[in-house]
């Protein structure tokens, strides 16, 4: 069954790198980043492992945990991370969960028989502390994912769910958010001090908070 946004991320216990964890009371309240790999030992995988690692403190600065997923047991995860370590010169610092019996890659809706009937696809779930699905991504074998710009989504979603805003193409922190239309320009003037600059109607834009 296929993982939607707003939907409850499905709980699971799991084996990982770290030890035995059940998802959401790992999670506590804070937000979380499910990724998933195809397997153990693929090359851009490793690249992918090594840049979340080099960025743990960036996820953690934004109160959120990162948790990948592969289909192999834990005896094949450490020595993949002997791999990641050495190629990516960095340490891991997060856990990954041998996903073996395909538990959490099937109640993830992470196997794709268009692309592989046996490995998962390489999704991005971000999560919140509702335990809500916030975001999903889906990317191919052959294209590593832009961590970045996971850390942009997230400044975006934890911005926004505060606060009656939305950020526009290419937004970055610090950059100008758009009021959402709910907002009447009455509002939007007491709701944001800082000025409100209306081009249309419809698209008005303020000063991030």
């Amino acid at each position: 069954m296929a993982t939607r946004l707003g939907d409850t991320a499905p709980d699971f216990t799991a084996q990982t790198t770290e030890g035995e964890i059940n998802f959401h009371q790992w999670l506590g309240n804070g937000w979380g980043v499910l990724f998933s790999h195809p397997a153990d030992f693929t090359p851009v995988c490793t690249t992918e492992l090594g840049a979340v690692a080099k960025l743990k403190e960036e996820f953690t600065k934004r109160n959120v945990k990162v948790l990948a997923v592969s289909v192999d047991p834990l005896p094949s995860h450490h020595g993949w991370i002997k791999d990641i370590n050495e190629t990516q010169a960095c340490t891991m610092n997060f856990p990954i969960i041998a996903d073996p019996d395909r538990k959490v890659s099937m109640a993830y809706d992470m196997i794709h028989p268009n692309a592989d009937n046996t490995a998962t696809v390489r999704s991005v779930f971000i999560i919140g502390p509702d335990k809500k699905i916030k975001l999903t991504l889906t990317y191919p074998a052959s294209t590593g994912r832009n961590f970045m710009e996971i850390l942009r989504v997230i400044d975006s979603l934890q911005l926004t769910a505060e606060r009656k805003l939305a950020t526009p193409a290419n937004w970055k922190n610090g950059e100008d958010c758009i009021v959402v239309p709910a907002v009447s320009d009455d509002d939007a003037a007491k709701m944001f001090p800082k000025g409100v600059r209306k081009i249309k109607p419809y698209l008005r834009y303020t000063p991030q908070p």
